[in-house]
């Protein structure tokens, strides 16, 4: 071994004994911040903004090697840890294991906090308005795809706030437990799976039965041991049912992006750079939706996005669900808030909170 090889080795392990060192130490610190705040609940003590300040300021001041994704990640499992010190956060998420949303509720709160898998998106909102679970995770928007309805639903009656949003690429395998391709005589997947996997699926697998069930890691499950069939799904799905991928990235869209929605009990104060989600209706007259969304253009506020659903409150009556940037204490943000209220007959603010971080 050269002299040079050596030294390097010597420092890298000389640094890694005073990441372990400063790392605990940030371990104490939090405990010391909790003990401080006293005997709050367990939501209180964790904070979505300062998380995300912290991650920014991370990224802004990585020179490399590594990326500000990879370096992201590597801060928020020291966060959690951390966080953990004290009491595990229980979040739930739309299951079975091994599905996108535990992959991204693993993203946004790291592996120290406990993860529950839950049949519907109803049973996640249910959970965490019982105070079985911390916070909750559900998808929201697809990039191909689009809007989640159920999601948006259940905004309507629920008192939860959206107190958090995650947004993960989506790569889609094609699993099996063994074999070939040319074995391959049935797929199982989510329906948007399905979808999303549609040319390559034409292409590749042409005369194969496609088959939708409740999510790719249900999917997973199901195949294991099953001749002649395949599932779409996840690495995560890949590893916790041990298949093999056949195929890798078959989403027929390289950017291919899901965004999921963190749900909880407290508002979230502002971090610097967010979002404010609202729904709102009005009266079925001409101009109504025009006079309530000119309130943003007036005071400068930009809208990111715009969907309707039935309100469930009378015949072809409409709710507006709507993304602004800024949070809803900024001042420009507050005032087209009131205004909107003056045209509106029900305005309801689902949360403002910090806008996703990579």
């Amino acid at each position: 071994m050269s002299e040079e090889l050596k030294n390097l080795r010597a420092r890298i392990d000389a640094l890694d004994e005073r990441l372990s060192q400063m790392i605990n130490e940030r371990g104490q610190i939090a405990r010391r911040i909790a003990a401080i705040k006293g005997p709050e609940s367990l939501e209180a003590h964790y904070r979505p903004e300062r998380e995300a300040q912290v991650l920014r300021r991370i990224i802004a001041h990585n020179n490399g090697p590594l990326s500000d994704e990879e370096l992201a990640r590597l801060f928020r499992e020291i966060m959690s840890a951390c966080l953990a010190l004290e009491q595990r956060l229980n979040v739930a998420f739309l299951g079975p294991a091994g599905t996108f949303t535990q992959t991204a509720a693993l993203k946004h709160f790291g592996h120290s906090v406990a993860t529950t898998p839950l049949g519907t998106i109803a049973d996640v909102f249910r959970e965490v308005e019982a105070g079985n679970c911390h916070f909750g995770v559900v998808p929201v928007e697809n990039s191909i795809e689009g809007v989640v309805n159920h999601t948006l639903d259940m905004f309507m009656n629920s008192p939860l706030k959206i107190c958090g949003e995650v947004e993960l690429r989506i790569h889609h395998h094609l699993l099996a437990s063994g074999g070939a391709l040319s074995d391959i005589e049935r797929v199982y997947a989510h329906q948007q799976a399905l979808a999303q996997c549609r040319r390559w699926l034409d292409c590749n697998l042409p005369r194969t039965d496609r088959i939708a069930v409740n999510s790719n890691a249900e999917a997973a499950h199901r195949i294991v041991g099953e001749a002649g069939a395949a599932a779409i799904a996840g690495e995560s799905a890949a590893e916790l049912y041990g298949l093999c991928p056949l195929a890798s990235n078959i989403e027929d869209e390289a950017e291919n992006t899901t965004r999921f929605l963190i749900i909880g009990h407290r508002s979230t104060p502002p971090s610097g750079e967010d979002k404010t989600s609202l729904l709102f209706s009005m009266p079925n007259q001409p101009g109504a939706l025009y006079h309530a969304l000119e309130a943003f253009a007036n005071h400068g506020v930009s809208m990111m996005r715009i969907e309707s659903r039935p309100s469930r409150r009378g015949l072809w009556e409409y709710a507006f669900f709507v993304d602004v940037e800024g949070h809803a204490e900024e001042q420009a943000v507050a005032t087209a808030l009131e205004e909107l209220r003056s045209h509106a007959s029900v305005l309801k603010i689902l949360g403002a909170y910090p806008r996703a971080v990579l």
